[in-house]
């Protein structure tokens, strides 16, 4: 096993991981206001006594954070695991230096 490798391959993971967080966390953030703009528009529409056909077409337009957190879960999953990888391949370098020294 080549240590360097495992490392390295570790530290990209937890890069990816890192990035996929950051997405996932700014798609989550889109959504939420999406649905806040959505939600007071409704609450005009409402208001003003739109016709039902206008508030049925303003309420239609949900949108979804549960593929946003799905994916941040996961990535916090992947982060985890590449944690791992660079920790074995740390203690593996250092049994070596204890062996050879």
């Amino acid at each position: 096993m080549d240590i360097q490798s495992a490392f390295y391959s570790g530290l990209q993971g937890y890069s990816r991981a890192s990035a996929g967080v950051t997405d996932a966390t700014v798609n989550i953030n889109r959504q939420t206001q999406v649905n806040r703009q959505n939600e007071t528009e409704l609450a005009v529409a409402q208001t003003e006594a739109a016709e039902p056909a206008q508030r049925q077409q303003t309420a239609e337009k949900p949108v979804s954070l549960t593929d946003s957190l799905v994916q941040l879960g996961q990535e916090e999953r992947l982060a985890q695991a590449n944690v791992k990888s660079i920790q074995t391949a740390d203690e593996v370098l250092g049994t070596v230096i204890d062996i050879r020294v």
